[in-house]
């Protein structure tokens, strides 16, 4: 330590470096500007370097630019003890820094000839052009390969759907070809004793058909509906009976009904029906007998599960149908909406019911949701929204109770507008064997010329999707006209001409094709007392 201390004070007896220039002002200023330029400059690259890894922390090797930082200050320091030294002979202090320096650079030479290769494989700005490029090619390929994908399920759903749709009608027409074949030839051999049975059996066969079209357009949400104010509680009551004999003496029914119910609005018929489809499935997972629970509650879904589920945030009506039979598997749940998608044995089940009130619940701005357990029975929730007070006062005024198929009273005419000559011939005629006077049409201009001519008409019953003018459009001109004439409508699918968000229009009444003669009758019958 006193030899340090010895060098240090036998270094303030050399000469100054200006000494060495001979003081030459030109020479001195020269050292002095050049070193302090150099200086600043040295010490305004370790700031920038500093300031640029301190915000980029992502920039790999980071620590490299930490090292330079070192190894330049030092740099700058060396060019500031050359500018002091040119008066005062501090060479030792000197010395040290440049042997900092030297340690700093030496630091970063070893560290930075190993990192080379690692810095070389950094992707330069053309590369990185490229590999942007080529994954913008693979994006736009994969895309494709997606909505061949997507494409080819929706062939496959198509196909499915299809074949289904194919498969049940081939077997209902072959029921109503085969019979109405049969009572022809039995007709024509004289033996009428079973034309009777064949025609029946010919009826069951388009009837079936027809529900089978029911389920297709309420799984595709385009059934016309008819809701009304109801009360959850009074209608589980109400077809209890029904469902019991559906479900058969070996499985036990239970209704839990809550009390101070709320209301929804809903149509009552197609719920009957869900939950009557609902009863059977669980019937079917009961096949040694079990017990059916048929429970009411109100329920507030939050906003948590409103968005998990794609719904409205609020309050609802809920409608519980639990067994005790075999449950489903998670990969039975996913499916079992899919429209045809059964696990029933063939012949057993059309695979249509839950899509029917799938798509039926979600037509009604609702919500269901299964829950199962392989062995401990299944649980399909229905989540209806509950209507408020505003909803209820409208709804005292109800619509009048349908009427039987009384007969046509003396000058009660109907005119009845079908493009298809079929059926309106099979219209026409049952209106005239049920005591009305029939007046007809094969499109919407011929009926409005016939109206215009002042005929008397005290009921139009016309088609909705014709071509030229559709039955809406034939029926806002016609109001005019005839104000008091009563308006019926019959389809099988509406096009949005009279049902808007899935609900027929105010004041609109409709009768759905196919219809019966009886359901023919008693809505002609309805609209013209009404």
């Amino acid at each position: 330590m006193q030899g340090f201390l010895e060098l240090f004070s036998r270094a303030r007896d050399l000469a100054p470096h200006g000494y060495c220039l001979m003081w030459n002002p030109w020479l001195v200023w020269t050292h002095v500007l050049s070193d302090a330029l150099i200086a600043a400059a040295y010490f305004s690259i370790p700031v920038a370097l500093i300031r640029f890894v301190r915000r980029r922390g992502d920039v790999a090797f980071g620590w490299i630019f930490w090292l330079f930082a070192i190894f330049i200050l030092a740099c700058g320091l060396t060019h500031i003890m050359a500018i002091w030294t040119l008066w005062n002979p501090d060479y030792v202090w000197e010395g040290m820094i440049k042997v900092v320096t030297a340690i700093a650079s030496v630091a970063t030479a070893v560290v930075l000839w190993p990192l080379i290769p690692r810095l070389l494989a950094i992707p330069s700005p053309s590369q990185l052009v490229h590999a942007n490029a080529r994954l913008e090619e693979e994006a736009l390929q994969r895309q494709a390969a997606e909505t061949a994908l997507v494409q080819s399920q929706k062939m496959e759903a198509v196909g499915q759907l299809t074949g289904g749709i194919a498969h049940d009608f081939n077997n209902m027409l072959s029921i109503v070809i085969g019979s109405l074949d049969m009572a022809s030839r039995r007709i024509g051999q004289g033996q009428v004793g079973d034309v009777g049975d064949l025609i029946a059996q010919a009826q069951e066969g388009a009837r079936r058909a027809a529900e089978l079209t029911s389920r297709l357009m309420a799984f595709s949400r385009q059934q016309p509906l008819e809701p009304q104010i109801v009360r959850l509680d009074k209608l589980v009551a109400d077809i209890s009976e029904l469902l019991r004999r559906t479900i058969g003496e070996q499985i036990q029914l239970q209704t839990v009904l809550a009390g101070g119910l709320w209301s929804t609005q809903i149509d009552p018929h197609q719920l009957e029906n869900c939950l009557v489809n609902l009863c059977v499935n669980a019937r079917d997972a009961m096949p040694n007998g079990g017990k059916l629970t048929i429970e009411t509650a109100n329920a507030h879904l939050d906003d948590r599960y409103a968005a998990e589920n794609e719904i409205e945030a609020g309050q609802y009506v809920l409608v519980c149908v639990t067994d005790t039979g075999t449950g489903m598997s998670s990969d039975v749940i996913g499916r079992a909406f899919d429209p045809f998608f059964t696990t029933k044995p063939v012949g057993q089940g059309t695979g249509l019911g839950l899509s029917q009130v799938f798509g039926f619940i979600k037509q009604s701005s609702g919500h269901v949701k299964i829950y199962s357990e392989i062995g401990h029975g299944t649980t399909v929730k229905i989540y209806l929204p509950r209507v408020g007070a505003a909803d209820l006062e409208q709804s005292s005024a109800q619509a009048p109770a349908a009427r039987s198929g009384e007969p046509g009273r003396a000058g009660e005419t109907v005119l009845v507008v079908e493009d298809e000559a079929l059926v309106r011939m099979m219209t026409v005629t049952a209106l005239t064997d049920l005591g009305y006077v029939v007046l007809q049409a094969a499109n919407g201009k011929a009926a409005l010329a016939l109206i215009e001519t002042g005929v008397p008409i005290d009921l139009l019953l016309t088609d909705v999707v014709m071509p030229e003018m559709n039955g809406a459009e034939l029926a806002a001109a016609a109001r005019p006209l005839r104000p008091s004439m009563k308006i019926i409508f019959m389809t099988g699918y509406t096009r949005n001409a009279i049902v808007h968000n899935g609900t027929l229009d105010p004041g609109v009444a409709l009768l759905p094709k196919p219809f019966a003669i009886a359901d023919l009758a008693a809505k002609v019958r309805t609209e013209l007392d009404r």
